[in-house]
């Protein structure tokens, strides 16, 4: 069956106060994403093909993200916090004009499912006129109650501070997300909204018993609790987090990677992980990171933006930034950071060192305690490091300069100068030995010391 077109008005007005924070609420992270990007991105994984995104006053950094985010988005302002049948109000315009489906979405409900959202639209092509998602918890607090009538028919949604003792027992609730038939339907029964209500507000939950009232057919669509999570404190925002990870981690493990203590990994929303790759406790993924097959990350590294490449080994204790990337089989060893540099098939950096700004050719060997000195003080500036080269424990490497294949630098080095092919490069004060000194030296403080002073 041919699915209908369909619309998303995204509610995202909300100040969220309790977070405490200059930061717009849906602007706050998750795994990595603004949570109103989760919110897009499941949107556009369930193929729903236009959106509208309701903002608040002076909110314009929130429709600014949007549209970085869905260049074809459209931005309506709610003037006045009325209720959520105000918000959806504002996006009258789209509305009269839009034949399909229309799904109301929040800005703050970051886990929810692409296959959720396409359950809803599959609900209103088999004749739906308004779809609920639902969700059963032990702790109904805080939500509005679903009211079915005697034959298990959606008839009407309770706000929990209207709602009476007997409906404040009941444990199916309502999460907010809606869908309609069409713009048509979800027009008319907002023209038949009221606020003869404790908060004086326009809900659109009343779109239910008012639907009930036209004939209209009601379905709920059931979710998991924790997938339609709202987040409005910190403590939410940590839950959601805790929530995808655990997600993430699951599809990580089903996709052929092996996780030893998997409550310890962080992943990021966009983290690509290849087959039999293993990684080890206490690592942290960052945006934008590819990790290729067969691949080993030791335990205690951070990784962001980087790309590895297969059957490479990094860690422990590894720092790989932006702009990082790791050839087949390289080893990146512990206390190692690698910046905007490319490693090459076989290269070894694996003590100890920083790389920045540069290129390491395939087997390369980097001894431990080498910096490529990248930065003058106003330009980064570029290090070349050639193939089969091998860089003497401590060395410094100062750009702009280039190591030539197969080339020996001394240990201890200051290399500022390009070094040929297959030379040997030295930078280093001549060893001096005087037999004897360390014995006079220690014959002479004893002497000097102070009768009566002992070590404490």
């Amino acid at each position: 069956m041919t699915q209908s077109s369909a619309l998303a008005i995204i509610l995202a007005a909300g100040k969220g106060t309790r977070m405490k924070s200059d930061l717009p609420k849906v602007l706050h992270r998750v795994a990595g994403a603004p949570m109103l990007a989760h919110v897009l991105e499941a949107s556009r994984q369930a193929a729903i093909e236009r959106t509208a995104l309701v903002i608040g006053p002076s909110m314009e950094k929130v429709g600014d993200d949007a549209r970085k985010l869905d260049p074809h988005l459209t931005v309506f302002v709610q003037a006045k916090q009325q209720g959520t049948a105000d918000a959806v109000k504002a996006a009258r315009p789209m509305l009269e004009e839009f034949q399909g489906h229309v799904l109301i979405l929040y800005g703050d409900t970051p886990l929810i499912r692409a296959e959720t959202l396409t359950k809803v639209r599959n609900a209103l092509d088999d004749g739906a006129d308004l779809v609920v998602i639902g969700f059963e918890t032990d702790d109904p607090t805080g939500y509005g109650r679903l009211l079915l009538s005697k034959k298990g028919k959606l008839v009407g949604i309770r706000e929990e501070k209207d709602a009476s003792e007997e409906e404040l027992a009941l444990n199916l609730c309502n999460s907010g997300i809606m869908g309609f038939r069409s713009g048509q339907t979800l027009l008319e029964l907002l023209s038949r909204i009221g606020n003869d209500n404790a908060k004086k507000e326009f809900y659109l939950t009343d779109a239910v018993a008012l639907a009930k009232e036209a004939g209209l057919e009601s379905y709920i669509v059931s979710a998991d609790g924790a997938e339609v999570l709202g987040v409005n404190s910190r403590a939410e925002l940590a839950a959601a987090e805790a929530a995808l990870q655990q997600r993430l981690r699951a599809k990580i493990m089903d996709e052929g990677a092996t996780l030893v203590s998997p409550g310890t990994v962080f992943f990021s929303h966009d983290t690509i992980v290849g087959k039999d790759v293993t990684i080890e406790p206490n690592v942290v993924i960052g945006p934008n990171v590819m990790i290729g097959d067969n691949v080993t990350i030791r335990a205690f590294s951070h990784i962001e933006g980087a790309k590895i490449g297969k059957g490479a080994i990094v860690g422990p204790f590894a720092r790989l930034r932006p702009g990082a990337q790791l050839s087949e089989n390289a080893h990146i060893g512990n206390f190692v950071e690698i910046k905007q540099s490319d490693i090459g098939e076989g290269a070894k950096v694996n003590h100890l060192t920083y790389i920045g700004d540069a290129s390491v050719g395939a087997r390369a060997n980097v001894g431990a305690g080498t910096i490529t000195c990248n930065y003058d003080g106003v330009a980064k500036h570029r290090t070349e490091i050639g193939e089969d080269s091998f860089i003497g424990s401590n060395s410094a490497l100062v750009a702009p300069v280039k190591i030539g294949a197969g080339a020996y630098i001394g240990s201890g080095s200051v290399i500022s100068k390009d070094v040929e092919p297959d030379a040997l490069a030295l930078s280093r004060a001549p060893q001096e030995t005087r037999p004897g000194w360390a014995k006079r030296f220690r014959e002479r403080l004893k002497r000097a010391k102070p009768a009566g002073n002992k070590e404490t």
